[in-house]
């Protein structure tokens, strides 16, 4: 990810004061600043929710179960979509302009609604819905935790990231082995890595605003900041949802 949007190696500590910086008007631009990173990540699951349920929508006559059921390259089209879109916003944020990265953003958010279609083919609606307050509950108590806490998460964090990486191995690993115990391993530890990364990304967000509020990269700091949060919600509802997910 450009440098810019992780100024962590130079950052002072959590809750210490940047020079010249604190105020009435700084903390004032704060809260503008965070509540547009949480407006948009909030959006962006809203506009996934609607795409999956009305791509879902007449169960086994779906245009969903057609796809994802069906022969073809489409279904895995869509399901690897989304990670091109990560990619383009991780690595070119620099090259975009604010109003791009907003468009790339709400056209992932809706990619991923047609990949996330399938859970309402394989769970059952109420089961969904209580997964989903679930994780609400959870995403706001840790992100709350991660703005008001004075303890620095930057090397829990670091000790995350390294997590999902093997996550993702592991995962990549048991499409092969098929194992239901590993994958129940998988989603355990799935749920307290992305848990985790929401306190530890609320914060590096809160800090990041130091170094980017008054340029023109605060736009766009907002639209990857709010990717961050998207992500650690939606990864940490579908692991939860294998927990609590009752099928159909």
């Amino acid at each position: 990810m450009a440098n810019w949007s992780d100024p962590r190696p130079t950052a002072t500590a959590f809750g210490a004061s940047v020079p010249g910086t604190r105020g009435t008007a700084y903390d004032a631009g704060l809260r503008k600043y965070m509540l547009s990173v949480y407006n948009y990540m909030a959006s962006g699951v809203l506009l996934t929710g609607i795409v999956a349920l009305l791509f879902a929508s007449g169960g086994d006559q779906s245009m969903a179960a057609q796809v994802f059921r069906g022969p073809g390259i489409l279904k895995y089209v869509i399901m690897f979509s989304p990670l091109a879109f990560v990619m383009v916003l991780s690595f070119g944020i620099n090259k975009l302009s604010t109003g791009a990265a907003q468009a790339i953003f709400w056209a992932f958010a809706g990619i991923m609604g047609l990949s996330m279609s399938t859970i309402f083919l394989v769970y059952t609606g109420s089961s969904i819905a209580t997964t989903f307050f679930a994780t609400s509950v959870a995403f706001l108590s840790l992100s709350l935790y991660g703005y008001t806490t004075k303890r620095n998460l930057q090397a829990f964090g670091t000790f995350l990231v390294m997590g999902v990486v093997g996550l993702l191995v592991a995962s990549l690993l048991n499409l092969w082995v098929q194992s239901s115990a590993l994958q129940m391993g998988i989603s355990a530890i799935g749920v307290l890595l992305f848990a985790g990364l929401t306190a530890y990304d609320t914060q590096r967000i809160k800090e990041q605003y130091a170094y980017v509020a008054g340029t023109d990269m605060m736009g766009k700091a907002v639209i990857m900041g709010a990717l961050s949060l998207y992500l650690d919600f939606i990864n940490m509802f579908q692991f939860l949802l294998s927990f609590m997910g009752n099928r159909e």
